[in-house]
């Protein structure tokens, strides 16, 4: 098999050669020598899936898929994923037996045979997202090739990303606790985009913790906590605001307006998703932009938000349907012009399989990243990666292994597994 592969592709850039309106000799190159490389333990036709295992870490669903081939897949969903180990259980008897690189034709089965058991949105979506991701991993590392190049190549070699501040962990910062964190930010990290949240069931301006709508006190909070970040960081640096989709209509107007000014890259989530046609009339009255798209599912919804002029798209792939729906999603974001910038709150697994997707497609933004990847050492204790610093310069270089080109570090895991759930059984 081996050899008669690289008889073709060698007659192939022998042909090319030969042919002085096509000088590109090295055709097929890049792909005979992947093929070369890998050392099969049989042809990769005969490839199957034989098992289908999971864990648990805080909101993240850890999924490994295991073929006859002594190689694995891993993937990770999030948030929808509480106790929905044995939708797992239910998904493996389906896989087991299956060849893995027929990524899409896996997915649309699972979709379409889950129409009336919640194949449209919510946990088994999120459950999907993950087997998708480790089905494009055990294809990656099968044929020696990361998965950038499976969906089609990239268009960069890193990603840039913004720093959720996470200052939501402070009870109720106030507008230094923000300059002070975006200073943090830049000098300790070196981000040059920067995203805070505005919603705090602390503040004492706060009309009840059932009312969306914002006091006057509350948007002079909002206002002041934003203003004294862009003093502190000048006009150059990217301010993401996020608001989690806590508050109403007239809430979500006033502040748009307010913060005009402030020329914020922009204002995620004013109102909830579920009522598409509420952002259009937002976005019509302000020229803060609008993003939404953490808690959408699939293309369709995405469809939607575009329709009712969402300016910013931002899925999150862990969730949404996986790396393959991602960049579906992606370019149909493209033909409306709209800029792609996922959410992401994943391990440094989920990080790395998001940035091959942010690098395949032309019209990437930004990607999420969390300031506490930094300062808790269990997100790198649980994975195995060794290409040096993570983030340089607000840039994640996209990993050139196999597959994702980052692995689970089992024995770490199993220290911050949660309680009481099967581990990877």
């Amino acid at each position: 098999m081996s050899n008669s592969r690289r008889s073709f592709f060698s007659k192939a850039a022998a042909a090319a050669a030969m042919t002085p309106l096509f000088p590109f000799s090295s055709i097929g190159k890049g792909l005979e020598d992947a093929v070369e490389k890998k050392q099969f333990n049989s042809p990769p036709s005969d490839l199957k899936i034989t098992d289908v295992k999971c864990a648990y870490i805080g909101g993240s669903l850890f999924v490994k898929i295991f073929s006859n081939q002594e190689i694995y897949g891993c993937g990770e969903g999030v948030d929808a994923i509480g106790g929905t180990y044995y939708l797992v259980q239910n998904m493996k008897r389906r896989l087991v037996g299956q060849s893995p690189f027929n990524i899409h034709k896996i997915f649309e089965d699972f979709r379409r045979g889950a129409h009336f058991g919640g194949g449209q949105s919510g946990m088994f979506v999120a459950v999907l997202s993950a087997i998708e991701t480790a089905l494009w991993d055990l294809t990656g590392k099968a044929l020696n090739l990361p998965i950038y190049q499976l969906l089609g190549g990239k268009f960069r070699d890193k990603v840039r990303v913004y720093c959720d501040t996470a200052l939501y962990r402070v009870r109720f910062p106030s507008p230094d606790d923000f300059a002070t964190a975006a200073k943090d930010a830049i000098k300790n990290w070196g981000f040059n985009a920067l995203k805070f949240d505005l919603d705090y069931a602390s503040d004492p301006d706060k009309y009840d913790r059932y009312n969306w709508t914002a006091s006057p006190g509350e948007i002079i909070r909002m206002y002041n906590q934003l203003a004294a970040v862009r003093d502190a960081v000048g006009p150059k640096i990217d301010l993401c605001v996020d608001m989690h989709g806590r508050y109403d209509f007239v809430t979500a107007q006033a502040i748009a307006k307010k913060v005009e000014p402030l020329n914020l890259t922009w204002l995620e989530e004013p109102v909830p998703a579920e009522n598409y046609a509420a952002f259009k009339e937002i976005g019509a009255e302000t020229n803060t932009p609008i993003a939404a798209g953490e808690n959408v599912y699939l293309g369709y919804g995405f469809k939607q938000l575009m329709d009712n002029g969402v300016d910013i798209i931002m899925p999150d792939l862990q969730k949404c349907g996986g790396l393959g729906e991602g960049q579906r999603i992606a370019n149909l974001a493209n033909l409306y012009y709209k800029p792609f910038s996922p959410h992401m709150v994943a391990s440094l697994l989920g990080a790395m399989a998001c940035a091959h997707v942010c690098a395949t497609v032309p019209n990437f933004h930004l990607m999420e990243w969390q300031s506490y990847f930094h300062t808790n050492v269990m997100y790198k204790e649980i994975v195995i990666f060794d290409e040096g610093d993570w983030v340089k310069d607000s840039f994640i270089k996209v990993s050139d292994k196999p597959g994702i080109g980052v692995d689970l570090n089992i024995e770490a895991m199993k220290k911050y597994a949660n309680p009481n759930v099967p581990f990877f059984t």
